[in-house]
C-alpha cells in the first residue's frame, strides 16, 4: 500500500459476475455456484493477487442481503473512498444492464455505484423497469439515455461493456456510434472486451476521449484475472477508480493487461454452416468462402473495419501499452497439480505472471512450462484464432531467431 499521498500500481479486474447468492439462488443462470460474494472476495485476495475487483450483480437483492451479512459480521468493512474492504482488497458494486432501443439490437452496460446504499437505491428503481431484478444483465425497459441519468444522477459510472462482440456489444451489434445511444460527455471509460484490443479500437475517432478497461467477464472464478488493468491510484477505491478514469491528480490506467485478440471467441468472422473461421486479412464477402453458406457471424475485427471512420488506426499519447497477456490456464500442459505448486511458491497468480523469474518457475514447475510463461508475458507464443463463441488456441512458441 502506498503512503500517505502516493500513488501505488494496482491490479483491477472490475467485470465478475454472481452466479448464486450464499442462500443458493441464481443470479448469473450460466454463472459457476461458487460464484457468490464472498468466494470472489476471497479468490481475488487470496489466489488472484487483485487489489480492485468489480463484482457485477451488486444489484440483486439476495447479493445485497448477502454484503449486509458480511458487513454486519465484521468479514468486511467499508472502504475509504467507496467500496468493500476484504483482506487487502477492495470491491467495487456494479451491475451489467440490458438495454434495446427501437429498432436496434440489445447492448450490457456496466453500472458502478459509490456504496451499498447507492447501489440499493438503483436497485429499486431498476426493479420498475425490469421483469426480474434478481438476475444478471436483464432487459431494462426504459430509455438509454434515461439509464445514463439515473446513473450519473447518483454518481455513478456508465461503462458499456465488450463494446465490440457481435453478442451485445454496443459497436458489434447496437450502433455504428456510441453518440446514438448515450450522452458522450457522461460516460467514464469503456471495456474493450476479449476479442479487441487498443489498435482496433483506434479506428473509431469517438473513441479517443476515453479510458480503456481490459475485464474478464468471468463466470467461474478461474477466469477472474484473464483480462485485467494495472491503475495508478492512491489506494484501491470507487473514488480513486473515478480520478483514474479522468486521468486525473496523477491517477491513470498504465497497462492494460488482455488477451491477444486472436483468442477472443468473436474475433474473426465465422460460418455457422461448415464452422470455418475465416481467417483472411478483411472478410467482405457475404458468404463463406469454403462452402458458400451464408450464415456468417461477423468477427470483431471485420465489424470495426466495416465501421472504422479512419483508414488507420490512432492511438492516443496518453493510452498505455496494451499487453497481451496468455492466461495461465490457456498454457498447454499447466495443470490444476503444477498450477497449485507455483501458487504455494509464489503465493498469487499475479506473482507468477509478473514477479517470479524464469529460473525460479523452473525449480517448481520444470524448464518447459516456465519457458511457456515467460513467453507468454511478452506475447510470443503462436495463437490460432477464435470465432464464433469458440476460443482461439495456443499452438507453439515462436522460432526465438
Amino acid at each position: 500500500m502506498a503512503l500517505a499521498g502516493e500513488l501505488s500500481s494496482v491490479y483491477c479486474d472490475l467485470h465478475v459476475h454472481i452466479g448464486r447468492t450464499s442462500e443458493g439462488q441464481a443470479v448469473k443462470i450460466s454463472g459457476s455456484r461458487d460464484l457468490t460474494f464472498a468466494g470472489i472476495a476471497k479468490e481475488a485476495a487470496e489466489r488472484k493477487g487483485i487489489g480492485l475487483i468489480g463484482i457485477i450483480d451488486s444489484h440483486s437483492p439476495g447479493v445485497l442481503r448477502d454484503i449486509h451479512a458480511a458487513l454486519d459480521s465484521g468479514e468486511m468493512t467499508i472502504a475509504e473512498g467507496g467500496g468493500i474492504a476484504y483482506r487487502g482488497t477492495t470491491i467495487l458494486l456494479g451491475t451489467e444492464i440490458e438495454i434495446r432501443e427501437p429498432g436496434r439490437r440489445e447492448c450490457h452496460v456496466l453500472a458502478f455505484m459509490p456504496d451499498v446504499g447507492t447501489m440499493e437505491d438503483f436497485s429499486t428503481w431498476m426493479s420498475a423497469h425490469m421483469r426480474n431484478v434478481n438476475l444478471s444483465s436483464q432487459r431494462l425497459y426504459a430509455p438509454s439515455r434515461v439509464l445514463q441519468d439515473e446513473i450519473t444522477g447518483r454518481g455513478g459510472l456508465l461503462i458499456p461493456a465488450h463494446i465490440f462482440t457481435p453478442h451485445k456489444g454496443l459497436y458489434g451489434c447496437a450502433a455504428e456510434r456510441m453518440a446514438e445511444l448515450f450522452d458522450l460527455e457522461r460516460i467514464a471509460a469503456v471495456e474493450l472486451g476479449l476479442s479487441a484490443d487498443s489498435e482496433m479500437a483506434g479506428y473509431i475517432s469517438e473513441l479517443d476521449r476515453y479510458s480503456f478497461l481490459t475485464n474478464s467477464d468471468a463466470h467461474s472464478l478461474g477466469k477472474i484475472g484473464r483480462e485485467y488493468n494495472v491503475i495508478e491510484m492512491r489506494e484501491p477505491s470507487f473514488e480513486e477508480l473515478k480520478l483514474a478514469l479522468q486521468r486525473s491528480e496523477g491517477r491513470r490506467v498504465s497497462a492494460n493487461f488482455g488477451l491477444n485478440p486472436r483468442l477472443g471467441k468473436y474475433h474473426r468472422t465465422y460460418c455457422g454452416g461448415c464452422g470455418s473461421i475465416i481467417d483472411e486479412a478483411y472478410s467482405t464477402s457475404e458468404r463463406c468462402p469454403y462452402c458458400g453458406s451464408p450464415k456468417l457471424v461477423q468477427g470483431v475485427l471485420d465489424r470495426i473495419l466495416q465501421i472504422a471512420d479512419r483508414s488507420l488506426p490512432q492511438v492516443p499519447d496518453y493510452r498505455p501499452p496494451y499487453q497481451y497477456q496468455v492466461p495461465l490456464e490457456f498454457i498447454p500442459g499447466l495443470g490444476k497439480r503444477k498450477l497449485n505448486l507455483l501458487l504455494e511458491a509464489f503465493g498469487t497468480e499475479m506473482n507468477i505472471l509478473h514477479r517470479a523469474a524464469e529460473a525460479e518457475l523452473a525449480a517448481v514447475a520444470g524448464a518447459e512450462l516456465a519457458g511457456l510463461i515467460v513467453l507468454a508475458r511478452s506475447g510470443r507464443l503462436v495463437l490460432s484464432s477464435g470465432g464464433g463463441g469458440t476460443y482461439g488456441k495456443v499452438l507453439k512458441a515462436k522460432d526465438k531467431s
